[in-house]
């Protein structure tokens, strides 16, 4: 199985599972490290766990206890499986209020409330969403704590201190928007832990700090391309994003034009905004 990891924190830690496993293949022993919720994005495999068998197919979710043993099965697809897995620090257990014994669980069937974020968090891993991977992971492991402990009550309306602390976070982020940031880094400076800004924050301003720094960095990038001198290279790395495709993937999916283009309707070409204007929405 090759295994890449996406994201490591001190909060969470994301990897890409891909298994080539057919029915020739026979099955061993494994054992679970920590815990973990695994989204199926494609294939299927048994799981053979705590004395029952279980079929995976995509959608479905891989639970993992610590010290559990489980022993996965091809038996039925010889074109592999992949999954996304979301692997928790005990801190980022107490922080969402997931009970350990939820994860006893070892597997759970394609649910709707889970699938959605399941897409949402594969979306945010290929680049094509500007939510943190971090932030959809552990909204992803919150909300399979709901549905397996049964509950999930409506969130409290944001509170005075609440909004304070958030737009306090929001300036924070715009004056290191340039910077590696991430949500252990900005949930720090709030002084919370990374579930309780990210929910707090959320509620507050209505969009995640991933989002927010997303955005911070494309308004900076798009004051920044109105100088005609500085090389479009130049103002990504400058604003913060890694590097030029990224940019220009992000910033054409924000301003519906590439930025070689809104420079040119900077510079006076009307034809562009035009031409964006007319475009069916």
């Amino acid at each position: 199985m090759a295994a890449t990891t996406l994201l490591r924190s001190a909060s969470i830690l994301v990897d890409d599972y891909r298994c080539s496993a057919g029915p020739g293949d026979a099955p061993f022993v494994e054992q679970h490290r920590d815990f973990s919720v695994s989204y199926v994005r494609k294939g299927s495999f048994g799981v053979h766990a705590r004395g029952e068998r279980f079929e995976l197919v995509s959608g479905s979710i891989l639970v993992g206890h610590p010290g559990d043993e489980y022993m996965c099965s091809h038996e039925h697809h010889d074109g592999g499986d992949e999954c996304l897995a979301f692997h928790l620090a005990p801190d980022a257990l107490d922080a969402i209020g997931a009970p350990s014994e939820a994860f006893r669980a070892s597997s759970l069937p394609p649910l709707p409330e889970l699938m959605v974020l399941g897409e949402l968090a594969q979306a945010a891993a290929e680049g094509r969403s500007d939510v943190g991977l971090d932030e959809i992971g552990l909204c992803f492991a919150a909300r399979f704590a709901e549905v397996v402990s049964g509950r999930g009550a409506e969130a409290p309306a944001a509170q005075a201190r609440d909004r304070r602390r958030a737009v306090e976070a929001a300036l924070w982020i715009d004056a290191h928007a340039h910077e590696a940031v991430d949500l252990e880094r900005v949930a720090g400076a709030a002084a919370l832990s990374p579930f309780h800004f990210l929910r707090l924050f959320s509620r507050a301003l209505g969009v995640t700090p991933h989002q927010y720094l997303v955005r911070s960095r494309l308004r900076h990038a798009a004051r920044l391309l109105t100088d005609e001198e500085r090389p479009i290279t130049d103002v990504a790395l400058e604003v913060g994003f890694g590097d030029l495709s990224n940019f220009v993937r992000t910033f054409h999916r924000a301003a519906g034009v590439s930025p070689r283009r809104f420079r040119q309707a900077a510079r006076g070409d009307r034809k562009i905004l035009q031409d964006r204007l007319a475009r069916p929405v």
